[in-house]
């Protein structure tokens, strides 16, 4: 009697117990977690920050008709999803592998299809396989051509004179053969940041030495190297920051710290060498030097200001070669970087470049979701990431630090918030957001 009653006490317990969450695959039973998790994986390597992976993962769970039964928690290289009525978790580490900007809107757009319903959750392993299965390193020549564009669009958008632009123009493609050549090595990629600022620095300083120009701008020493500074790492620790993020957001923000005093130890370095002098009064936003000229003549002269306009083109073609962006993608970054250039400059006037950052970013960041709306090709994460460049202070906070400017270092430092807070405000405009999620089956 004893037995028997202990085998019906287990079996009701079996059956009492709540099952876990499964996907058939194939024939065999996947747990959820494995599949969240796996998607979680390809986001973190995409860029996005740990509060967009989570929220993204927990809508996509909500679609499923799961709901918190499933609990989601990321860090900045792994993804746990839990079972909370048993405590059981699955663990996926991200790849730590960089995604191109397409392969960042395929990611983006399997989010789309969950939320909406029209792609289930067994569907997610095939689709991340066929994303990293495109993954590969940048051919030379657009990866080269990116950067020397970038730079010298720079150069242009934030007022440098000819000779400068110029230079940034052959410097950018030669830190652009830098960063192909040890991007293959992992373990050189620390040192990255320290040696592309230095070899920008030190000629710009013999070149500047070489002809007489006193008047080195901070772009002339930074614009090559832009592509470097970790101004989105640092604002995606500020977000994650206020969305209560801590482990992950201090993290971030001193990994980004650390990368901006690599930097600022090359320019340390190659002025040290050089004798060069970069004048920390040049340390301003996109809208405080829109527009500025200067009395000089000859390769010391300013391009006019509708060269600028161009230049935001050529710097948004240049990001696209750099990103492997597709021809799609940067005409809509061509699209989104005049908008931010156009903003910046019209409002800074009025309310300032700290006001006109964080309103920009919350105008901007709407417009993209709209877009994302009409266009679900087209992921706002990726289209809103070029303006970044242009929103971030990174390479204004870079030049503060390496000259130990205070007055220099409070004006990225007030950006970055103004950025955190716009964008946070366009993410809580009521009604444009919004997308009716159906449940699976009805799409």
């Amino acid at each position: 009697m004893v037995g028997l009653g202990s085998a019906i006490a287990q079996l009701r317990n079996t059956f009492a117990a709540p099952k876990p969450h499964v996907e058939v695959i194939d024939g065999e039973a996947v747990p959820v977690g494995m599949l969240l998790g796996t998607l979680g994986a390809l986001l973190l390597d995409a860029g996005s920050s740990v509060t967009d992976v989570r929220s993204a993962l927990e809508k996509a769970r909500d679609a499923a008709g799961i709901g918190p039964e499933l609990a989601v928690g990321v860090l900045p290289a792994l993804v746990i999803v839990s079972e909370t009525a048993t405590g059981a978790a699955t663990i996926v580490n991200a790849e730590g592998v960089e995604l191109s900007a397409r392969q960042s809107a395929r990611a983006n757009r399997i989010v789309l299809g969950l939320e909406s319903g029209s792609i289930g959750l067994a569907e997610i392993p095939a689709r991340v396989r066929a994303i990293r299965a495109s993954t590969r390193l940048p051919a030379p020549l657009p990866w080269i051509l990116g950067n020397a564009l970038t730079s010298a669009g720079l150069a242009v958008v934030f007022r440098c004179p000819w000779w400068a632009v110029l230079l940034a123009l052959g410097v950018g493609a030669l830190v652009g053969v830098i960063g192909l050549v040890l991007r293959r090595f992992r373990e050189a990629l620390a040192i990255v940041p320290f040696l592309a600022a230095f070899v920008s620095t030190a000629i710009v300083g013999l070149v500047a030495a070489g002809t007489g120009f006193d008047h080195v701008p901070l772009f002339a020493v930074c614009a090559p190297v832009a592509v470097f500074v970790p101004g989105a790492l640092i604002t995606n620790a500020l977000l994650e920051l206020t969305a209560a993020d801590i482990v992950t957001g201090s993290s971030r923000l001193m990994q980004g710290i650390i990368m901006l005093g690599f930097m600022a130890a090359g320019i340390a370095a190659g002025s040290a060498l050089t004798g060069l002098h970069v004048d920390p009064s040049s340390a301003a936003l996109v809208g405080e030097v829109a527009g500025v000229g200067t009395d000089r003549g000859g390769w010391e002269a300013v391009p006019p200001y509708w060269v600028s306009w161009v230049a935001v083109v050529f710097l948004a073609v240049g990001l696209g070669l750099v990103f492997q962006s597709g021809w799609r993608l940067t005409l809509v970054s061509v699209v989104v970087m005049t908008s931010a250039y156009g903003l910046l400059t019209g409002i800074t006037p009025i309310g300032g470049s700290v006001v006109a950052t964080g309103a920009t970013a919350a105008l901007l960041f709407v417009a993209t979701r709209v877009l994302e709306r009409i266009v679900p090709v087209i992921p706002a994460n990726v289209s809103f990431f070029p303006a970044f460049l242009l929103l971030v202070p990174g390479t204004v906070g870079l030049v503060a630090v390496a000259t130990f400017d205070p007055v220099a270092l409070a004006t990225p430092l007030a950006t970055f918030v103004s950025l955190c807070v716009g964008t946070k405000i366009g993410g809580l405009l009521p009604g444009l957001f919004r997308r009716n999620a159906p449940h699976r089956g009805q799409a």
